[in-house]
């Protein structure tokens, strides 16, 4: 069996035979996880390499970027924002965003940015990679075109877009940048080593992604949602290879942490808005979070999801318990929240497998933090 490093209480050992299965098999080739039990900190481990021809080992400060795990953390800020009455979920978008409201978008309300059902899930605007670094360029555009579907009827996959829709909400209130706020107001409150815009000082820590074979779109229509949304850009996943964008706040998808800072974050989700002694939201701020927004087939994904106030919940194809919640990122990262067992559940890879949101090692990892959790 692969060696691990880190600790493990007792109860928890076996996700670290979970994680170890994983590396020797090949499943995974570098990786950390980190479980919060109870706000106490039970799993925190990592193991194999920081790259394919195995040069070097992934060890306890290593980062990677986590894909669309990313997206948790920009739902965390609008929760905070929510609490402090400065930002209402219910209310358009215009009120804080007026430019928002062209070409028949003046309804569009903030949860649906937030539930993936506003209808801009790509840009209508010739779009290259690069110019995901130009924040100002992707939220002119997305404030200019006119939806691609009935805001508020149907979710469709906004894999890159949410993040500067919700940024630019945030940039309107605060008058920061959604990066520079959660850096100030959780990331280092907390502690938690996760970036979204990583700084130069950094880079010597990051496991570079490893690519998996690419998106197949024989057979999707090119007039499609899905096919329009996933080429406008395409999603490359060897975009996170370049300095530009991971210099970039890109916060649908260039977070840099580990599975300690996420799970260390997103604990805040476990424990109903508060943890570490610090609140950050009100126990009721959180119940919005399992208010169903969107439920059905998604259009982009082409699978059932269920979405509350940002986060994904349980459904059919990923049963979870009545108060989780998760989400994950292309190529596999996950993270996972049940507000009854207390519960967070934390894994970040170097390793990709074909898919937006996730694979099965998450959550064969969740299961084994579940069963340790009820034992």
């Amino acid at each position: 069996m692969a060696t691990t490093e880190g600790f493990t209480t007792d109860q928890f050992q076996g996700v670290r035979e979970v994680l170890a299965n994983s590396i020797e098999s090949g499943a995974d080739v570098g990786a950390s996880v980190a479980v919060y039990s109870k706000g106490e900190l039970v799993v925190d481990i990592w193991g194999g390499h920081l790259d394919e021809t195995r040069s070097a080992p992934w060890v306890a400060d290593t980062i990677v970027n986590v894909w669309s795990t990313t997206k948790t953390m920009t739902f965390l800020v609008a929760l905070m924002l929510a609490d402090r009455g400065e930002l209402d979920f219910f209310a358009p978008v215009v009120k804080c965003w007026p430019e928002f409201g062209a070409n028949g978008k003046a309804s569009i309300e903030v949860r649906h940015l937030l539930s993936h059902s506003a209808g801009l899930s790509g840009w209508a605007a010739p779009m290259v990679p690069e110019d995901l670094a130009d924040w100002e360029r992707c939220t002119a555009n997305l404030a200019a075109q006119a939806p691609w579907w009935e805001p508020g009827t149907a979710s469709g996959y906004h894999a890159l877009t949410q993040g500067y829709l919700i940024g630019e909400v945030v940039r309107r209130i605060t008058g920061t940048s959604i990066g520079s706020f959660f850096a100030s107001e959780v990331a280092t409150p907390l502690g938690a080593d996760f970036h979204i815009g990583l700084p130069a000082s950094q880079e010597h820590r990051v496991s570079m992604v490893i690519p998996p074979s690419e998106l197949n779109l024989d057979g999707v229509p090119v007039d499609s949602i899905a096919y329009r949304t996933l080429t406008s850009p395409a999603v490359d996943a060897t975009m996170p290879q370049h300095r530009w964008w991971r210099a970039a706040e890109i916060p649908a998808a260039n977070g840099h942490g580990n599975a300690r800072s996420v799970a260390t974050i997103q604990s805040i989700i476990a424990n109903r808005g508060r943890f570490h002694d610090q609140e950050f939201f009100s126990p009721a701020t959180s119940d919005l979070i399992f208010e169903t927004q969107q439920n059905g087939i998604d259009l982009v994904l082409g699978t059932e999801f269920r979405f509350g106030m940002g986060y994904g919940l349980s459904t059919s194809v990923m049963p979870l318990g009545p108060r989780s919640c998760f989400w994950g990122g292309f190529g596999g990262s996950v993270i996972i929240m049940d507000q009854d067992l207390e519960l967070t559940v934390a894994y970040m890879m170097n390793k990709m497998r074909v898919g937006l949101v996730g694979d099965t090692r998450g959550s064969d990892l969740a299961v084994a933090a579940t069963m340790a959790a009820l034992s």
